[in-house]
Protein backbone atom coordinates (compact mmCIF):
# COMPACT_ATOMS: atom_id res chain seq x y z
CA UNK A 1 0.00 0.00 0.00
CA UNK A 2 3.10 2.23 0.58
CA UNK A 3 3.50 2.85 -3.56
CA UNK A 4 -0.45 4.23 -3.77
CA UNK A 5 0.72 7.17 -0.79
CA UNK A 6 3.31 9.27 -3.34
CA UNK A 7 0.00 9.32 -5.90
CA UNK A 8 -2.02 11.35 -3.62
CA UNK A 9 0.50 14.20 -4.69
CA UNK A 10 1.85 13.08 -8.08
CA UNK A 11 -1.93 12.78 -9.44
CA UNK A 12 -3.07 16.49 -8.94
CA UNK A 13 -0.32 18.01 -10.06
CA UNK A 14 -0.01 15.75 -13.33
CA UNK A 15 -3.29 16.26 -13.69
CA UNK A 16 -2.72 20.22 -13.49
CA UNK A 17 0.32 20.35 -15.69
CA UNK A 18 -1.82 18.10 -18.03
CA UNK A 19 -4.61 20.16 -17.96
CA UNK A 20 -2.59 23.58 -18.74
CA UNK A 21 -1.34 21.60 -22.02
CA UNK A 22 -5.35 21.25 -22.98
CA UNK A 23 -5.77 24.55 -22.18
CA UNK A 24 -8.04 25.33 -25.55
CA UNK A 25 -10.05 22.41 -24.66
CA UNK A 26 -12.64 22.61 -22.03
CA UNK A 27 -14.02 19.24 -21.76
CA UNK A 28 -10.53 17.85 -21.86
CA UNK A 29 -9.91 19.54 -18.73
CA UNK A 30 -12.93 18.96 -17.26
CA UNK A 31 -12.51 15.44 -17.65
CA UNK A 32 -8.84 15.71 -16.87
CA UNK A 33 -10.15 16.95 -13.37
CA UNK A 34 -12.75 14.71 -12.59
CA UNK A 35 -10.90 11.85 -12.94
CA UNK A 36 -7.81 13.25 -10.98
CA UNK A 37 -10.10 13.82 -7.84
CA UNK A 38 -12.21 10.81 -8.38
CA UNK A 39 -8.72 9.05 -8.13
CA UNK A 40 -7.49 10.37 -5.07
CA UNK A 41 -10.88 9.57 -2.95
CA UNK A 42 -10.64 6.11 -4.33
CA UNK A 43 -6.94 6.24 -3.17
CA UNK A 44 -7.66 7.94 0.15
CA UNK A 45 -10.77 5.94 0.80
CA UNK A 46 -8.49 2.33 0.11
CA UNK A 47 -5.85 3.72 2.90
CA UNK A 48 -8.12 4.83 5.48
CA UNK A 49 -9.48 1.35 5.72
CA UNK A 50 -5.98 0.11 5.36
CA UNK A 51 -4.40 2.15 8.35
CA UNK A 52 -7.81 1.60 10.22
CA UNK A 53 -7.36 -1.75 9.94
CA UNK A 54 -3.43 -1.62 10.65
CA UNK A 55 -0.91 0.37 11.28
CA UNK A 56 0.12 3.95 9.91
CA UNK A 57 2.16 4.13 6.82
CA UNK A 58 4.97 6.36 5.98
CA UNK A 59 7.24 6.54 2.82
CA UNK A 60 10.54 8.32 2.47
CA UNK A 61 10.59 9.90 -1.01
CA UNK A 62 12.91 8.91 -3.14
CA UNK A 63 14.73 6.56 -0.88
CA UNK A 64 16.14 9.06 1.51
CA UNK A 65 16.63 7.65 5.07
CA UNK A 66 14.96 9.80 7.68
CA UNK A 67 15.44 12.72 8.25
CA UNK A 68 17.15 13.69 5.02
CA UNK A 69 14.25 12.40 3.12
CA UNK A 70 10.91 13.94 2.15
CA UNK A 71 8.67 11.66 4.68
CA UNK A 72 4.84 11.70 3.52
CA UNK A 73 3.09 10.00 6.15
CA UNK A 74 -0.68 8.88 6.13
CA UNK A 75 -2.70 7.71 9.24
CA UNK A 76 -6.17 7.43 10.15
CA UNK A 77 -6.50 11.47 10.17
CA UNK A 78 -4.28 12.12 7.11
CA UNK A 79 -6.48 9.68 5.50
CA UNK A 80 -9.47 10.81 6.40
CA UNK A 81 -9.26 14.24 5.83
CA UNK A 82 -8.20 13.44 2.49
CA UNK A 83 -10.90 11.72 1.14
CA UNK A 84 -13.27 14.49 2.93
CA UNK A 85 -11.28 17.08 1.06
CA UNK A 86 -11.40 14.96 -2.67
CA UNK A 87 -14.78 14.49 -2.09
CA UNK A 88 -15.55 18.04 -1.52
CA UNK A 89 -13.16 19.30 -4.08
CA UNK A 90 -14.94 16.76 -6.56
CA UNK A 91 -18.71 18.04 -5.57
CA UNK A 92 -17.48 21.98 -5.98
CA UNK A 93 -15.55 21.32 -9.36
CA UNK A 94 -18.98 19.78 -10.42
CA UNK A 95 -20.68 23.10 -9.33
CA UNK A 96 -17.97 25.56 -10.82
CA UNK A 97 -18.48 23.12 -14.54
CA UNK A 98 -21.91 24.07 -14.25
CA UNK A 99 -21.26 27.59 -13.71
CA UNK A 100 -18.96 27.95 -16.80
CA UNK A 101 -20.74 26.65 -18.89
CA UNK A 102 -23.36 28.91 -18.11
CA UNK A 103 -21.56 32.17 -17.75
CA UNK A 104 -18.69 31.38 -19.74
CA UNK A 105 -15.00 32.61 -18.89
CA UNK A 106 -16.46 35.89 -17.54
CA UNK A 107 -16.28 34.64 -13.62
CA UNK A 108 -13.97 31.41 -13.95
CA UNK A 109 -11.61 31.75 -17.07
CA UNK A 110 -11.89 27.41 -17.47
CA UNK A 111 -8.46 27.98 -18.77
CA UNK A 112 -6.72 28.42 -15.64
CA UNK A 113 -9.27 27.90 -13.48
CA UNK A 114 -9.05 23.95 -13.83
CA UNK A 115 -5.01 23.77 -13.41
CA UNK A 116 -5.12 25.82 -10.57
CA UNK A 117 -7.64 23.86 -8.98
CA UNK A 118 -5.74 20.72 -8.75
CA UNK A 119 -2.64 22.55 -8.02
CA UNK A 120 -4.73 24.05 -4.80
CA UNK A 121 -5.55 20.39 -4.57
CA UNK A 122 -2.13 19.08 -4.77
CA UNK A 123 -1.09 21.61 -1.71
CA UNK A 124 -3.80 20.59 0.32
CA UNK A 125 -3.40 16.58 0.20
CA UNK A 126 0.53 17.46 0.34
CA UNK A 127 -0.31 19.61 3.86
CA UNK A 128 -2.76 16.87 5.17
CA UNK A 129 -0.08 13.59 4.40
CA UNK A 130 3.40 15.45 5.03
CA UNK A 131 5.52 13.88 7.83
CA UNK A 132 7.61 16.68 8.37
CA UNK A 133 7.14 20.53 9.07
CA UNK A 134 9.11 21.46 6.14
CA UNK A 135 7.06 19.12 3.61
CA UNK A 136 3.85 20.93 5.73
CA UNK A 137 5.16 24.26 4.72
CA UNK A 138 6.09 23.59 0.90
CA UNK A 139 1.97 21.77 1.16
CA UNK A 140 0.89 25.26 2.70
CA UNK A 141 2.73 27.39 0.05
CA UNK A 142 1.58 25.39 -3.06
CA UNK A 143 -2.01 25.87 -1.89
CA UNK A 144 -1.47 29.74 -1.32
CA UNK A 145 -0.07 30.59 -4.81
CA UNK A 146 -3.15 28.59 -6.08
CA UNK A 147 -5.79 30.57 -4.10
CA UNK A 148 -4.22 33.81 -4.82
CA UNK A 149 -4.79 33.43 -8.58
CA UNK A 150 -8.13 31.87 -7.40
CA UNK A 151 -9.66 34.79 -4.99
CA UNK A 152 -8.82 37.12 -7.86
CA UNK A 153 -10.20 35.45 -10.87
CA UNK A 154 -12.26 37.88 -13.05
CA UNK A 155 -9.89 40.88 -11.89
CA UNK A 156 -12.46 42.84 -10.70
CA UNK A 157 -11.49 46.10 -8.18
CA UNK A 158 -13.31 44.22 -4.96
CA UNK A 159 -11.28 40.90 -5.53
CA UNK A 160 -7.83 42.32 -6.59
CA UNK A 161 -8.53 44.43 -3.28
CA UNK A 162 -9.35 41.44 -0.96
CA UNK A 163 -6.74 39.39 -2.99
CA UNK A 164 -3.82 42.05 -1.71
CA UNK A 165 -5.27 41.65 2.07
CA UNK A 166 -5.57 37.87 1.36
CA UNK A 167 -1.73 37.51 -0.30
CA UNK A 168 -0.48 40.08 2.72
CA UNK A 169 -1.87 38.18 5.86
CA UNK A 170 -1.11 34.85 4.00
CA UNK A 171 3.12 35.89 3.91
CA UNK A 172 3.24 37.31 7.53
CA UNK A 173 1.88 33.68 8.57
CA UNK A 174 4.08 32.03 6.01
CA UNK A 175 7.22 34.06 7.13
CA UNK A 176 6.09 33.06 11.10
CA UNK A 177 6.00 29.55 10.36
CA UNK A 178 9.52 29.29 7.78
CA UNK A 179 11.04 31.27 11.42
CA UNK A 180 9.39 28.37 13.32
CA UNK A 181 10.76 25.71 11.63
CA UNK A 182 14.05 27.25 11.00
CA UNK A 183 13.75 27.56 15.63
CA UNK A 184 13.04 23.84 15.54
CA UNK A 185 15.61 22.71 13.38
CA UNK A 186 18.37 24.88 15.08
CA UNK A 187 17.07 23.31 18.84
CA UNK A 188 16.87 19.83 17.45
CA UNK A 189 18.58 19.19 14.48
CA UNK A 190 15.59 17.98 12.79
CA UNK A 191 12.18 19.23 11.50
CA UNK A 192 10.96 15.20 11.04
CA UNK A 193 7.82 15.31 13.07
CA UNK A 194 7.73 12.11 14.92
CA UNK A 195 11.89 12.96 15.67
CA UNK A 196 10.55 16.46 17.08
CA UNK A 197 7.90 14.53 19.06
CA UNK A 198 11.07 12.43 20.50
CA UNK A 199 13.13 15.08 21.25
CA UNK A 200 11.09 18.02 22.25
CA UNK A 201 10.93 17.12 25.82
CA UNK A 202 15.23 17.42 26.21
CA UNK A 203 14.31 21.35 25.77
CA UNK A 204 13.72 23.44 28.34
CA UNK A 205 10.08 24.46 29.38
CA UNK A 206 10.97 28.14 28.28
CA UNK A 207 12.33 27.40 25.23
CA UNK A 208 9.34 24.88 24.16
CA UNK A 209 7.00 27.41 25.12
CA UNK A 210 8.30 29.48 22.50
CA UNK A 211 8.53 27.44 19.72
CA UNK A 212 4.96 26.32 20.61
CA UNK A 213 3.67 29.53 20.45
CA UNK A 214 5.64 30.98 17.38
CA UNK A 215 3.81 27.24 15.84
CA UNK A 216 0.38 28.20 17.08
CA UNK A 217 0.27 31.64 15.91
CA UNK A 218 1.18 31.30 12.28
CA UNK A 219 -1.28 27.86 12.36
CA UNK A 220 -4.14 30.12 13.64
CA UNK A 221 -3.50 32.75 11.08
CA UNK A 222 -3.96 30.07 8.48
CA UNK A 223 -6.84 28.73 10.46
CA UNK A 224 -8.51 32.28 11.36
CA UNK A 225 -8.44 31.91 14.95
CA UNK A 226 -9.17 35.48 16.91
CA UNK A 227 -7.54 37.59 17.10
CA UNK A 228 -5.51 37.13 13.85
CA UNK A 229 -9.26 36.08 12.08
CA UNK A 230 -10.15 40.01 10.74
CA UNK A 231 -8.67 39.34 7.00
CA UNK A 232 -11.54 36.19 6.70
CA UNK A 233 -14.80 37.78 6.25
CA UNK A 234 -13.63 40.60 3.78
CA UNK A 235 -11.25 38.40 1.59
CA UNK A 236 -14.02 34.99 1.02
CA UNK A 237 -17.12 36.77 -0.09
CA UNK A 238 -15.63 38.49 -2.71
CA UNK A 239 -14.63 35.54 -5.09
CA UNK A 240 -16.68 33.24 -7.41
CA UNK A 241 -19.14 30.87 -6.01
CA UNK A 242 -17.00 28.06 -6.42
CA UNK A 243 -13.91 29.00 -5.01
CA UNK A 244 -15.58 30.59 -1.88
CA UNK A 245 -17.20 27.29 -1.46
CA UNK A 246 -14.20 25.51 -1.55
CA UNK A 247 -12.08 28.33 0.93
CA UNK A 248 -14.47 28.16 3.40
CA UNK A 249 -14.80 24.61 3.58
CA UNK A 250 -10.96 22.96 3.49
CA UNK A 251 -8.72 26.07 3.52
CA UNK A 252 -8.92 27.30 7.04
CA UNK A 253 -9.27 23.25 8.63
CA UNK A 254 -5.19 23.28 6.68
CA UNK A 255 -4.28 25.45 9.82
CA UNK A 256 -6.71 23.35 12.00
CA UNK A 257 -4.95 20.28 10.99
CA UNK A 258 -1.79 21.71 11.63
CA UNK A 259 -2.94 22.87 15.32
CA UNK A 260 -4.41 19.17 15.46
CA UNK A 261 -0.52 17.60 14.96
CA UNK A 262 1.30 20.61 17.06
CA UNK A 263 -1.09 20.01 19.95
CA UNK A 264 -1.27 16.43 20.13
CA UNK A 265 1.85 15.20 19.25
CA UNK A 266 4.63 17.97 18.76
CA UNK A 267 4.24 19.59 22.32
CA UNK A 268 2.12 17.34 24.16
CA UNK A 269 3.94 18.02 27.35
CA UNK A 270 4.01 21.92 27.09
CA UNK A 271 0.48 22.69 28.17
CA UNK A 272 -0.90 26.12 26.77
CA UNK A 273 -4.40 24.59 27.20
CA UNK A 274 -5.71 27.35 29.36
CA UNK A 275 -4.66 30.34 26.31
CA UNK A 276 -6.36 27.87 23.68
CA UNK A 277 -9.31 27.98 26.08
CA UNK A 278 -9.52 31.70 25.82
CA UNK A 279 -8.56 31.92 22.33
CA UNK A 280 -11.65 29.48 21.36
CA UNK A 281 -14.19 31.18 23.64
CA UNK A 282 -13.14 34.58 21.79
CA UNK A 283 -13.13 33.06 18.78
CA UNK A 284 -16.72 31.59 19.22
CA UNK A 285 -18.49 34.96 20.56
CA UNK A 286 -17.14 37.88 18.27
CA UNK A 287 -17.23 35.56 15.24
CA UNK A 288 -21.01 35.07 15.92
CA UNK A 289 -21.65 38.67 16.84
CA UNK A 290 -20.26 39.31 13.32
CA UNK A 291 -22.43 37.07 11.54
CA UNK A 292 -25.58 38.48 13.75
CA UNK A 293 -24.46 42.06 12.22
CA UNK A 294 -24.37 40.91 8.84
CA UNK A 295 -27.04 41.47 5.81
CA UNK A 296 -24.93 39.72 2.71
CA UNK A 297 -25.30 36.08 2.99
CA UNK A 298 -21.86 35.34 1.97
CA UNK A 299 -20.63 37.38 4.77
CA UNK A 300 -22.89 35.97 7.10
CA UNK A 301 -21.54 32.20 6.76
CA UNK A 302 -17.82 33.98 6.74
CA UNK A 303 -18.10 34.85 10.19
CA UNK A 304 -20.33 32.05 11.31
CA UNK A 305 -16.97 30.06 9.35
CA UNK A 306 -14.88 32.01 11.94
CA UNK A 307 -16.87 31.17 14.96
CA UNK A 308 -17.15 27.56 14.28
CA UNK A 309 -13.26 27.04 14.21
CA UNK A 310 -13.70 28.38 17.56
CA UNK A 311 -15.18 24.76 18.34
CA UNK A 312 -12.10 23.02 17.22
CA UNK A 313 -9.75 24.84 19.46
CA UNK A 314 -12.38 24.44 22.39
CA UNK A 315 -11.80 20.48 21.27
CA UNK A 316 -8.00 20.89 21.15
CA UNK A 317 -7.81 22.59 24.68
CA UNK A 318 -9.96 19.94 26.44
CA UNK A 319 -7.18 17.71 25.43
CA UNK A 320 -8.47 14.46 26.03
CA UNK A 321 -8.79 11.37 23.87
CA UNK A 322 -12.51 11.73 23.60
CA UNK A 323 -12.25 15.26 22.75
CA UNK A 324 -9.52 14.94 20.09
CA UNK A 325 -12.32 12.83 18.52
CA UNK A 326 -14.87 14.89 18.81
CA UNK A 327 -12.76 17.38 17.51
CA UNK A 328 -11.72 15.19 14.15
CA UNK A 329 -15.53 14.51 13.84
CA UNK A 330 -16.18 18.43 13.85
CA UNK A 331 -13.69 19.10 11.61
CA UNK A 332 -15.35 16.98 9.16
CA UNK A 333 -18.63 17.88 9.81
CA UNK A 334 -17.69 21.39 9.48
CA UNK A 335 -15.67 21.28 6.11
CA UNK A 336 -18.75 19.85 4.74
CA UNK A 337 -21.83 21.51 5.79
CA UNK A 338 -19.89 24.69 5.67
CA UNK A 339 -18.93 23.88 2.15
CA UNK A 340 -22.72 23.19 1.20
CA UNK A 341 -23.80 26.61 2.49
CA UNK A 342 -21.87 28.37 -0.01
CA UNK A 343 -23.10 26.19 -2.95
CA UNK A 344 -26.65 26.95 -1.85
CA UNK A 345 -25.50 30.30 -1.40
CA UNK A 346 -24.25 30.75 -4.58
CA UNK A 347 -27.32 28.91 -5.95
CA UNK A 348 -29.40 32.08 -4.42
CA UNK A 349 -27.74 34.87 -6.12
CA UNK A 350 -27.53 33.45 -9.23
CA UNK A 351 -31.61 32.77 -9.19
CA UNK A 352 -32.46 36.70 -7.24
CA UNK A 353 -29.08 38.24 -8.43
CA UNK A 354 -28.54 39.21 -4.84
CA UNK A 355 -26.95 37.36 -1.50
CA UNK A 356 -28.76 40.86 0.61
CA UNK A 357 -31.21 39.40 3.34
CA UNK A 358 -32.62 43.13 3.14
CA UNK A 359 -33.51 42.36 -1.01
CA UNK A 360 -33.99 38.66 -1.43
CA UNK A 361 -37.45 37.59 -0.91
CA UNK A 362 -40.08 35.17 -2.36
CA UNK A 363 -37.86 32.58 -3.22
CA UNK A 364 -40.08 30.03 -1.04
CA UNK A 365 -42.48 30.18 -4.25
CA UNK A 366 -39.77 31.20 -6.90
CA UNK A 367 -37.19 28.81 -6.07
CA UNK A 368 -38.42 25.72 -3.53
CA UNK A 369 -35.92 23.19 -4.32
CA UNK A 370 -33.02 26.11 -3.70
CA UNK A 371 -35.04 26.71 0.12
CA UNK A 372 -34.06 23.17 0.77
CA UNK A 373 -30.68 23.11 -0.23
CA UNK A 374 -30.12 26.26 2.14
CA UNK A 375 -32.24 25.24 5.09
CA UNK A 376 -31.23 21.27 6.07
CA UNK A 377 -27.42 22.53 5.90
CA UNK A 378 -28.29 25.48 8.12
CA UNK A 379 -29.77 24.22 10.38
CA UNK A 380 -26.90 21.51 10.75
CA UNK A 381 -24.92 23.89 11.20
CA UNK A 382 -27.20 25.52 14.03
CA UNK A 383 -26.84 22.11 16.15
CA UNK A 384 -29.93 21.02 16.08
CA UNK A 385 -30.68 17.07 16.64
CA UNK A 386 -30.14 14.89 15.30
CA UNK A 387 -27.96 16.11 13.12
CA UNK A 388 -23.98 16.36 12.66
CA UNK A 389 -23.73 19.34 13.82
CA UNK A 390 -26.04 18.56 17.20
CA UNK A 391 -23.78 15.31 17.26
CA UNK A 392 -20.07 17.21 17.47
CA UNK A 393 -21.35 20.13 19.76
CA UNK A 394 -22.79 17.32 22.26
CA UNK A 395 -19.73 15.29 22.12
CA UNK A 396 -17.36 18.51 22.49
CA UNK A 397 -19.87 19.68 25.57
CA UNK A 398 -19.55 15.63 27.26
CA UNK A 399 -16.00 15.67 27.04
CA UNK A 400 -15.73 19.08 28.64
CA UNK A 401 -18.09 18.13 31.60
CA UNK A 402 -16.04 15.32 32.14
CA UNK A 403 -13.08 17.59 33.04
CA UNK A 404 -15.86 19.81 34.74
CA UNK A 405 -13.64 22.64 35.97
CA UNK A 406 -15.06 26.26 35.88
CA UNK A 407 -13.42 27.40 32.72
CA UNK A 408 -14.95 24.43 31.02
CA UNK A 409 -18.46 25.30 32.34
CA UNK A 410 -17.95 29.14 30.92
CA UNK A 411 -16.92 27.59 27.65
CA UNK A 412 -19.75 24.98 27.49
CA UNK A 413 -22.44 28.20 27.79
CA UNK A 414 -20.16 30.22 25.11
CA UNK A 415 -20.49 26.73 22.74
CA UNK A 416 -24.49 27.06 23.41
CA UNK A 417 -24.89 30.93 22.55
CA UNK A 418 -22.67 30.33 19.87
CA UNK A 419 -24.67 27.76 18.70
CA UNK A 420 -27.84 29.25 19.52
CA UNK A 421 -26.81 32.37 17.56
CA UNK A 422 -26.26 30.86 14.80
CA UNK A 423 -29.03 29.45 14.37
CA UNK A 424 -30.65 32.60 14.57
CA UNK A 425 -28.92 34.16 11.64
CA UNK A 426 -29.29 31.24 9.60
CA UNK A 427 -32.41 31.20 9.99
CA UNK A 428 -33.41 34.69 10.14
CA UNK A 429 -31.51 34.89 6.11
CA UNK A 430 -33.63 31.48 5.37
CA UNK A 431 -37.06 33.44 6.31
CA UNK A 432 -36.35 36.94 4.71
CA UNK A 433 -35.17 35.39 1.90
CA UNK A 434 -37.79 32.56 1.34
CA UNK A 435 -41.02 33.25 2.92
CA UNK A 436 -41.23 37.06 2.88
CA UNK A 437 -43.15 37.88 0.06
CA UNK A 438 -42.07 39.44 -3.18
CA UNK A 439 -43.24 43.12 -3.17
CA UNK A 440 -41.21 45.01 -5.04
CA UNK A 441 -43.00 48.51 -3.80
CA UNK A 442 -43.07 46.87 -0.05
CA UNK A 443 -41.20 49.55 2.47
CA UNK A 444 -38.04 48.56 3.99
CA UNK A 445 -38.92 45.97 6.69
CA UNK A 446 -38.36 47.79 10.50
CA UNK A 447 -37.14 44.52 12.10
CA UNK A 448 -34.32 44.65 9.78
CA UNK A 449 -33.50 48.57 9.45
CA UNK A 450 -30.47 48.36 11.84
CA UNK A 451 -28.75 46.45 8.85
CA UNK A 452 -28.97 48.91 6.13
CA UNK A 453 -25.80 50.01 6.90
CA UNK A 454 -23.92 46.55 7.03
CA UNK A 455 -21.48 45.92 4.14
CA UNK A 456 -22.68 44.70 1.17
CA UNK A 457 -25.98 45.34 2.22
CA UNK A 458 -27.54 46.98 -0.91
CA UNK A 459 -25.35 45.38 -3.48
CA UNK A 460 -27.24 44.17 -6.32
CA UNK A 461 -26.38 41.85 -9.56
CA UNK A 462 -28.02 40.37 -12.81
CA UNK A 463 -30.03 37.42 -12.51
CA UNK A 464 -28.79 34.15 -14.39
CA UNK A 465 -30.14 31.04 -15.18
CA UNK A 466 -29.16 27.95 -12.88
CA UNK A 467 -27.59 25.28 -15.02
CA UNK A 468 -29.09 21.36 -13.41
CA UNK A 469 -25.61 20.11 -12.56
CA UNK A 470 -25.42 23.58 -10.32
CA UNK A 471 -28.40 22.21 -8.05
CA UNK A 472 -27.17 18.45 -8.60
CA UNK A 473 -23.49 19.27 -6.77
CA UNK A 474 -25.38 21.16 -4.47
CA UNK A 475 -28.07 18.35 -3.78
CA UNK A 476 -25.06 15.60 -3.63
CA UNK A 477 -23.26 17.79 -1.10
CA UNK A 478 -26.75 17.92 1.41
CA UNK A 479 -26.84 14.27 0.70
CA UNK A 480 -23.16 14.28 2.50
CA UNK A 481 -24.26 16.34 5.39
CA UNK A 482 -27.10 13.66 5.85
CA UNK A 483 -24.45 10.60 5.36
CA UNK A 484 -22.96 12.16 8.49
CA UNK A 485 -25.63 11.57 10.52
CA UNK A 486 -26.91 8.71 9.62
CA UNK A 487 -23.60 7.32 9.22
CA UNK A 488 -22.23 8.91 12.35
CA UNK A 489 -21.57 6.17 14.43
CA UNK A 490 -19.14 4.24 12.51
CA UNK A 491 -17.52 7.66 11.48
CA UNK A 492 -17.30 8.70 14.99
CA UNK A 493 -16.14 5.43 16.35
CA UNK A 494 -12.89 5.97 13.75
CA UNK A 495 -12.80 9.57 15.02
CA UNK A 496 -12.58 8.43 18.68
CA UNK A 497 -9.49 5.89 17.18
CA UNK A 498 -8.01 8.64 15.77
CA UNK A 499 -8.16 10.66 19.27
CA UNK A 500 -6.69 7.84 20.70
CA UNK A 501 -3.46 7.50 18.79
CA UNK A 502 -2.66 11.30 18.06
CA UNK A 503 -2.26 11.26 22.26
CA UNK A 504 0.59 8.48 21.44
CA UNK A 505 3.50 9.68 19.80
CA UNK A 506 5.63 6.92 20.40
CA UNK A 507 3.53 5.06 17.71
CA UNK A 508 4.25 7.65 14.86
CA UNK A 509 8.02 7.25 15.83
CA UNK A 510 8.23 3.74 15.26
CA UNK A 511 6.39 3.85 12.20
CA UNK A 512 8.40 6.05 10.61
CA UNK A 513 11.79 3.78 11.05
CA UNK A 514 10.33 0.74 11.06
CA UNK A 515 7.79 0.97 8.10
CA UNK A 516 9.84 3.83 6.02
CA UNK A 517 11.24 1.88 2.54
Amino acid sequence: MSALVPLIVTLPLLGAGIALIFGRRRRMQVAISIVTLTLVFVIASVLLVTVDGGSPIAVSVGGWPIPFGIVLYVDRLAALLVAVSSLVLLAVLLFSVGQGAADGDHDTPVSIFHPTYLILATGIFTAFIAGDLFNLYVGFEILLVASYVLITLGSTESRIRAGVIYIVVSLVSSILFLAAIAAIYGALGTVNMAHIAERMVELPQETQLVLHLLLVIAFGIKAAMFPVSFWLPDSYPTAPAPVTAVFAGLLTKVGVYALIRTETQLFADNDINLVLMIVALATMIVGILGAVAQAEMKRILSFTLVSHVGYMIFGLAIGTPAAIGATIYYTVHHIIVQTTLFLAVGLIERRAGSTSILRVRGLMRAAPIIAVLYFIPAINLGGLPPFSGFIGKYALFDAAASVGTPIMIVLIVGGIVTSLLTLYALMRAWALSFWREDDEGAEPDVRISYLDSAPAAGEQSERRVIPRIMTTATAGMVGATLLLTVAAGPLYAVCDRIGAALLEPVLLVHVDEEATP
